[in-house]
């Protein structure tokens, strides 16, 4: 049976990429994420801030694919964990994982692996299946960031701490990245790569 993968973005810029060539993407990748959650707005009503980080991890599985990103996410939480403060605001530790945004961080490789498996299926090439495929790497963040936080919050309160204080910024991310990428595509394509 044929195989139905695509190129990624990452591929197409670099066409048979060695083992340094990716480890370098894999570093870089984990290195942005650790950048954006330095874009934290601490929420008065949740321990849980608002960061840049998750559209750091959705890009880095869109453009890197699903091993790639998933890679590079998981590189993202060993290094905050080691002590590097690149976790929201600068945190750093293994009691982050534990503590309230833990579920959310634990989400990030699946989150990248899944986006990047619908970006190399072909997903990233419109803005609609592009913007899907960004809404569904959130979905899995918000759901195992939930179920985290869970532990910190009464039951009722998880969706207005956890989740609906967030859905207007993802949104609005997932738009972006479904604008930005498919017309990456286009210019790719008229410059002649395919994939």
């Amino acid at each position: 049976m044929p195989s139905t993968r695509t190129l990624t973005l990452a591929d197409v810029a670099w066409p048979q990429a060695s083992a340094l060539q990716n480890a370098f993407l894999i570093v870089a990748a984990s290195l942005v994420t650790g950048l954006a959650a330095q874009v934290a707005i601490p929420l008065p009503w949740t321990p849980v801030p608002l960061t840049g980080q998750t559209f750091a991890v959705l890009l880095s599985g869109a453009l890197l694919g699903p091993r790639r990103g998933f890679l590079a996410q998981l590189l993202y939480l060993a290094e905050g964990a080691a002590g590097l403060p690149l976790f929201a605001g600068g945190a750093a530790g293994a009691e982050v994982l534990a503590g309230p945004t833990g579920g959310y961080l634990i989400a990030f490789p699946l989150a990248a692996a899944i986006t990047g498996w619908l970006a190399s299926r072909g997903w990233d090439r419109r803005f609609f299946t592009m913007l899907l495929a960004m809404l569904i790497g959130s979905s899995v963040i918000f759901l195992l960031g939930a179920i985290g936080l869970a532990r910190f919050v009464h039951p009722p309160e998880i969706l207005t701490s956890g989740v609906l204080p967030f859905l207007p910024g993802d949104v609005i991310k997932a738009a972006l990245a479904a604008l930005a990428i498919p017309a990456v595509w286009r210019g790719a394509r008229r410059g002649g790569t395919s994939g």
